[in-house]
């Protein structure tokens, strides 16, 4: 019998390292990831302005992996008739059981230039485009022109307040002021919707506002990009805003393997007798009925459904499968802004110093979950001062 799971990011990582202890001995198991390595996405946007946290979120699937084997390659279809999975290069996988946890790609929602102009945040290679595009900016404006004898303003706009876009707005803002141009270097953040982190409770938006606002970033709610071009951004209103920089984070698509759709799936997490699939790569149901979030902790909470019900599917011989239901519980919301953050349990909504502690925790126990705790001690060290806090706290493990 043999299983793949496709997608090395939260949902296929989770699912494999479950099925490596569940699967019977006579199952093969075989992790397809078209990078090799494990990215923790919620840390990525600190990659673009610390460089170094590469290093740390970036973890290698074979230090992970016990018993299943890792194929890299990139997935091109999956043919759930013929149950076969297409690779990049030419090479076709066969399965009796698929777990699809391929994630999502950049939604550009075919806005006339903005696919062209702006640089995405889903891969290691994009922040560190952002981070050179940033620095670009900072050499043109942040110094005087000494031709027109006036400080010159550069303009770094991010499309999209949803959480990835709050906290890469957040991070440029703290390297304007590292870099001392935070006058002459403007961060505008554009949400189509009248709010930031919309979806999340009022009371998540309300404090993501105000420490977005904290930060110099200028929030335009209401503003919905309907063209660029190399040098302008258009909104639904008619304005334009002249740019330096474009990033943008406005949503996601199905991954293209799955035709750029996002399959919904109800809280079997079923696609088909013999696949299943969850996270980003489609859209959860629960068993109650639910919308599920796409969010990393959907994803790693969905897995052990998914798991389940791979494992009883294959051992049930052609039998009755009883099916695990997914509920959605949602523990709560965290998300960075530059030095600060804001997580919310239950209805308690937490800022400073407390919420930036609950972040690297929950950051650093699922690394350490996911047997790399080198990675998880690696991003300690990183979000701990340097007054000697971290050897001390090593004295004490």
């Amino acid at each position: 019998m043999d299983v793949l799971v496709l997608g090395g990011g939260y949902a296929g990582l989770t699912v494999t390292r479950k099925l490596e202890r569940r699967l019977p001995a006579s199952a093969t198991l075989t992790l397809v990831d078209d990078t090799g390595s494990h990215l923790v996405q919620h840390e990525l946007h600190r990659a673009v302005r610390d460089p170094d946290y590469v290093d740390e979120i970036s973890v290698p699937l074979a230090e992970i992996l016990d018993r299943a084997a890792l194929r890299e390659g990139e997935v091109t279809g999956v043919d759930r008739e013929s149950r076969t999975v297409s690779l990049a290069d030419g090479d076709t996988l066969d399965y009796d059981y698929c777990v699809v946890a391929l994630g999502a790609e950049t939604a550009f929602y075919d806005v006339p230039g903005v696919e062209a102009h702006a640089t995405p945040l889903k891969r290691l290679e994009h922040a560190a485009e952002i981070r050179r595009e940033f620095e670009a900016v900072v050499d043109e404006f942040g110094h005087e022109d000494p031709v027109a004898n006036t400080e010159r303003t550069g303009t770094v706009v991010v499309g999209g307040a949803g959480l990835s876009g709050v906290q890469v707005a957040g991070e440029l803002a703290v390297m304007a002021r590292e870099r001392e141009v935070a006058e002459s270097v403007e961060i505008v953040l554009l949400e189509q919707e009248e709010t930031v982190a919309p979806g999340f409770p009022e009371q998540f938006q309300t404090a993501t506002r105000e420490r977005l606002d904290a930060q110099n970033v200028d929030v335009r709610t209401g503003a919905t990009v309907t063209a660029a071009d190399e040098a302008t951004i258009t909104v639904a209103d008619g304005a334009a805003i002249d740019y330096d920089q474009f990033v943008w984070t406005g949503g996601i698509r199905g991954n293209g393997a799955m035709g750029g759709e996002r399959p919904q799936v109800r809280g079997d997490l079923r696609l088909d007798e013999r696949t299943f699939a969850l996270g980003d790569a489609v859209r959860i149901v629960d068993a109650d009925g639910e919308p599920v979030p796409a969010s990393a902790s959907a994803a790693v909470r969905a897995a052990e459904t998914a798991a389940r019900n791979v494992v009883a599917a294959a051992t049930a011989d052609g039998g009755f499968v009883d099916l695990a239901q997914w509920h959605w519980e949602s523990p709560g919301w965290l998300i960075s802004v530059g030095d600060d953050a804001v997580a919310q349990i239950g209805p308690t909504v937490l800022t400073g110093s407390t919420a930036n502690a609950l972040k690297s925790a929950v950051g650093i126990t699922y690394l350490a979950e996911h047997g790399s705790l080198r990675h998880a001690l690696g991003v300690l060290r990183k979000e701990m001062d340097d007054t000697g806090e971290f050897g001390e706290l090593l004295k004490r493990l």
